[in-house]
């Protein structure tokens, strides 16, 4: 298609535009998390190539070509089952591979049991020799703590390792708000921010429905706020109670996430990284609003906040240091 005010660079059709060579690998891609992440990956036909990557290789295989199956309908994409041979050719290593948290275990809970898998996880991806510009989205729990772990122990420079961190809380927490308020679910914007767990922050000084503030939205009271935030707080364990874990909305935040990387959308989404100076905060992942494109982490916006949402980002900040302070004592950093 002509380009009448470049003649020189043709218009993109919409088919031409989706059409992005890039290989996304999934460690952990044969359990509940990482095949939702890879049939949310399908569905948005954004990556040119999906690799499962799984200890369980003949599972990895399996969900591989059940998804195969189904690409006549989506898109031309290459899906596939495998090891670490496929680290060196991708542009985006998502690691999802971790013990599942039982009903009434907090995410920090789970670090003793984590930590050593995901240290072999991160040994085995060095070893592969993963492509200099690749980026590592973190989605094992806890993931501010093992985002961490990973900035320090991968070589890679930091802003090319980044956290699912509260993006999945941010999606949990706007569907919380549009059900109760029976407003339209993506015109509702609200942010979760600080760490994926115990201290999240929920920030309602900027939230909004079809752009009121949510103050105006019809509706609206202010007691239903401890109620929501409660209840997305909780929204985990709740699921993990009802059907053992978490898989379609977390896929689909992991595609969101992605699909910005891949797109180099530079948009600004709750995602977590090892903080130099916003809002105080040095010296440990957690969530802030983060321009995310094709390098990662493009920037952070240190957006106005209510004193008392920066007063709990900052204890969530210190919070998430004094675990952090133990696992790394744990594995001798």
């Amino acid at each position: 298609m002509l380009n009448y005010f470049n003649p020189d660079r043709p218009i993109k059709t919409f088919q031409q535009t989706k059409e992005i060579s890039m290989k996304v690998s999934i460690i952990g891609g044969g359990g509940l998390v990482g095949s939702c992440a890879a049939f949310a990956l399908q569905c948005g036909g954004i990556a040119r190539e999906i690799a499962l990557l799984d200890v369980n290789q003949e599972l990895a295989v399996g969900q591989a070509l059940d998804l195969q199956h189904g690409c006549p309908s989506v898109a031309d994409q290459t899906i596939v089952g495998g090891g670490y041979e496929h680290i060196p050719t991708s542009d985006v290593i998502c690691i999802t591979a971790g013990l599942r948290r039982k009903p009434d275990e907090s995410r920090l809970d789970l670090i003793n049991r984590n930590t050593d898998l995901f240290m072999q996880i991160l040994a085995d991806v060095k070893a592969a020799g993963p492509k200099p510009d690749a980026i590592v989205l973190v989605v094992s729990n806890p993931v501010d703590i093992l985002t961490y772990v990973a900035a320090k122990e991968l070589g890679l420079p930091c802003n090319q390792v980044i956290g699912l961190g509260t993006q999945l809380d941010t999606i949990r927490f706007c569907s919380l708000i549009a059900d109760q308020l029976n407003a339209p679910p993506t015109q509702t914007h609200a942010l979760i921010l600080g760490e994926h767990g115990d201290s999240m922050v929920p920030v309602w000084s900027s939230a909004t429905i079809a752009g009121l503030p949510l103050d105006r939205y019809p509706g609206w009271n202010p007691s239903l706020a401890n109620q929501l935030f409660t209840r997305t707080r909780g929204s985990g364990a709740e699921v993990i109670k009802r059907k053992g874990g978490a898989g379609f909305a977390v896929g689909i935040a992991i595609r969101d996430v992605i699909d910005a990387i891949a797109l180099d959308k530079r948009c600004v989404l709750p995602v977590s990284s090892v903080q130099s100076g916003c809002y105080g905060i040095r010296d440990v992942a957690l969530s802030v609003p983060t321009v995310v494109g094709r390098t990662g982490v493009v920037d952070r916006m240190e957006i106005d906040l209510w004193p008392k949402e920066v007063q709990g980002m900052r204890a969530s900040g210190a919070a998430l240091r004094k675990t952090l302070d133990v696992v790394l004592q744990r594995i001798g950093r």
